[in-house]
C-alpha cells in the first residue's frame, strides 16, 4: 500500500499510524526519528484533534540531506537527536517531541501534550525545565506550558477543563482528595476550586453508561451529603460555552462575574487544533514549510483569527474524542 512517492507498506499489514510510519522511516537517513505530533502519537500520549491531512513530522541531523516526500515535514538539528526504538520505529525523546511541537502549537495543545508526558512518566518536570531553558525555537512555548502543566491530570479533557479555570484566574487543585468526617480520603475530584467546596469535573460519554452512571449518581449523592458541590461539564460546554464555566466559578468564589476574564480562553481556543480556525492556521503554516511545497489546504481557506473565533466544536479527528474520557 502506497504512503507516498516511492514508499509502501505491506498490503497485508495493518492500517494504523505505526504501519504507515514503517514506510515513512525508509525515507529518513540513519539519524532520522519521528517527533512533534507524530512522535507524541507513537508514544501513546494524549494529543489534540489531528486533521486527516496532518503531515508526518521527523527530525534529522544537520549534516544529512533532507528527504523530500509529499506529506513529510522534516526539521534539521545541529546535533544528534536523542531517540529510542519502539516497535521497530525510531521515536524522539519526550523533551525533543515537546520542543518540536512548541515551534507550532498553541498553549492549549501544548498543555495537553505536556500533561500526558508527565502523567505517563515519559519525562520529569526538571528534565522539561532544563529543556525549556535551551536556545530552541520551541522553548518559549514549552516554558509557558510548564506554568500550567500538571502531572496529576488523568485525561486530556481534564487538562482542558483545568486550563480554562487557570486562564480565567481561578485557582484549582487537580485530583483533590475528598475526606470524610474522620479525615479519611474516600474519593478524588478532577478539580477543586481553592477556598471552596466546589468540584468542577469532566463528564465524558462513558459516564452516562449503565453501571458507571449508577456509580456516579451514588458518588454525587454522597458528595452532596458531605457538603460538596459537584459541577460536571462536557466537551461541548468547554469548547462552545466556556463563559458558563467561568460564571459558575465566579459564583463559587463569591466574586463579581466579569465576562472579560474569558478572553484568554478564547485566544487559546483560536490557536488550538480543537477549533476549525486553529486547524486552518496550523495547516497553512505547515504547508508553507513543507520541503516539497505540496499544498495541504485550499488556497481560499482562511487563517484563524483570534478576534472573530469563539468557542467552537472540534471537527472530525483522530485525537481527543469529541465527548470521551
Amino acid at each position: 500500500m502506497r504512503v507516498s512517492r516511492g514508499l509502501y507498506r505491506p498490503r497485508l499489514g495493518g492500517h494504523g499510524l505505526a504501519d504507515d510510519l514503517h514506510g515513512w522511516q525508509l525515507a529518513l537517513p540513519p539519524s532520522g526519528s519521528f517527533t512533534h505530533l507524530t512522535g507524541a502519537a507513537l508514544r501513546g500520549w494524549w494529543v489534540p484533534p489531528l486533521p486527516r491531512d496532518l503531515p508526518v513530522f521527523a527530525g534529522i541531523s544537520e549534516g544529512e540531506a533532507r528527504p523530500r516526500r509529499s506529506g513529510l515535514l522534516v526539521s534539521r538539528h545541529p546535533g544528534d537527536i536523542p531517540c529510542e526504538e519502539r516497535a521497530g520505529l525510531r521515536v524522539a525523546a519526550a523533551t525533543e517531541i515537546l520542543l518540536a511541537a512548541g515551534r507550532d502549537l498553541g498553549l492549549l495543545d501544548m498543555v495537553v501534550l505536556t500533561d500526558a508526558a508527565l502523567h505517563l512518566d515519559e519525562c520529569t518536570l526538571p528534565e522539561l525545565e532544563q529543556a525549556s531553558s535551551r536556545r530552541r525555537r520551541g522553548a518559549p512555548a514549552l516554558r509557558r506550558a510548564l506554568r500550567f502543566a500538571d502531572a496529576r491530570s488523568e485525561s486530556p479533557w481534564e487538562s482542558v477543563l483545568r486550563l480554562l479555570h487557570q486562564l480565567c484566574k481561578v485557582s484549582v487543585v487537580a485530583q483533590s482528595p475528598i475526606l470524610d468526617d474522620d479525615g479519611v480520603a474516600w474519593a478524588r475530584a478532577d478539580l477543586r476550586i481553592e477556598g471552596t467546596r466546589r468540584l468542577p469535573e469532566y463528564d465524558g460519554a462513558g459516564h452516562r453508561e449503565g453501571a458507571q452512571h449508577a456509580r456516579d449518581l451514588l458518588r454525587e449523592r454522597h458528595l452532596h451529603r458531605q457538603g460538596w458541590e459537584r459541577y460536571g461539564y462536557t466537551s461541548s460546554v468547554l469548547l462552545r460555552n466556556g463563559l458558563s464555566v467561568l460564571r459558575d466559578a465566579d459564583d463559587a468564589l463569591g466574586r463579581e462575574h466579569e465576562p472579560a476574564r474569558i478572553r484568554p480562553w478564547h485566544v487559546a481556543l483560536a490557536e488550538s487544533l480543537v477549533t476549525p480556525a486553529g486547524t486552518a492556521r496550523l495547516l497553512a503554516r505547515w504547508a508553507a514549510r513543507r520541503s516539497d511545497r505540496a499544498q495541504l489546504v485550499p488556497n481560499n481557506m482562511p487563517e484563524g483569527r483570534k478576534d472573530v473565533v469563539r468557542d467552537q466544536l472540534p471537527r472530525d479527528h483522530r485525537g481527543l474524542p469529541a465527548d470521551g474520557g
